[in-house]
């Protein structure tokens, strides 16, 4: 199958995404996020090779592949949280150089984590009130001076309450963050990371270990960050999800980029089907 010819009954990428080859490494409309030549080794493995890939600004952006493929290395690449052998990236039209994730944060783009983050021995109010940027009191001079953050600190208070019923945690706020589930620390997390007011939010297995009534309220919140402009990355293993809520799947096996294009198309291309199952998944192995 030609990689940017759609499959039959392959449902087309709609909105700015419309029209688009679907083949590794096509140019958007828009792009907030740009990476080139990338690449990640660990002794002899290459964990990471990414010759150029591209990710739609307002739109939600599936990262899928096998076990092994180096999703989450090229997420702790992008966000600062390892460095790169070699290459280079963008984002929102500025590169990025070697910048650390705090700096990426105060730019705009925030990630979550596989395994959440959050400080158990905190309430989740304090929680959510760490996400907050450029808080006057941090400073060591202003931190003596109450007047100088107090009216700061409500505000980011306020907005930190509006967020935890948005996401159904109000009722949660004065508990250890300890005393959550797994799914309402991954509610906790996202919720979080919105109080930086992020351009770029990358979530790295958001639905992993939450159940199914969860999962659903996790869907609903990842649709309305992009109803709000935001633009979105996730890693995520259930194609259920993908299928669900990405307007754009990006590929990777062995470090590389496989495949892009709608979800559809990329459940009809055999070159991820062989990614997944194998080259000779199809054959008959007892036959002579």
């Amino acid at each position: 199958m030609s990689a940017d010819v759609p499959s039959a009954g392959a449902t087309p990428a709609g909105g700015p995404l419309a029209g688009l080859a679907y083949e590794p490494g096509v140019k958007k409309p828009d792009p907030i996020l740009i990476a080139d030549g990338l690449r990640r080794s660990f002794g002899g493995l290459v964990a990471v090779d990414v010759d150029h890939v591209e990710f739609q600004r307002g739109c939600i952006t599936a990262l899928i592949g096998p076990n092994g493929a180096g999703k989450t290395t090229f997420f702790n690449l992008i966000t600062g949280f390892d460095r790169p052998d070699a290459g280079g990236w963008e984002f929102d039209g500025k590169p990025v150089g070697k910048a650390n994730p705090y700096r990426l944060a105060r730019a705009g783009m925030v990630r979550t984590f596989q395994l959440t983050k959050s400080l158990t021995r905190l309430s989740v109010l304090e929680n959510m009130k760490l996400g907050a940027l450029d808080q006057r009191g941090e400073s060591v001079f202003a931190g003596l001076i109450r007047p100088m953050w107090s009216q700061q600190e409500k505000e980011i208070e306020q907005k930190a309450d509006a967020l935890l019923e948005r996401f159904k945690l109000g009722h949660m706020r004065s508990e250890f963050a300890g005393n959550l589930s797994g799914g309402q620390r991954k509610l906790l997390e996202m919720a979080r990371a919105l109080m930086a007011d992020p351009k770029l939010i990358m979530l790295d297995e958001p639905m992993a270990g939450v159940n199914p009534a969860l999962t659903q309220s996790l869907l609903g919140h990842v649709k309305d960050l992009r109803a709000e402009g935001r633009s979105v990355i996730f890693v995520e293993h259930d194609m259920d999800v993908v299928h669900d809520i990405s307007d754009w799947v990006v590929v990777m096996a062995e470090g590389r980029v496989l495949a892009e294009g709608p979800p559809a198309s990329i459940g009809a291309n055999q070159d991820v089907i062989d990614a997944y199952l194998g080259t000779h998944h199809d054959l008959d192995l007892g036959a002579p």
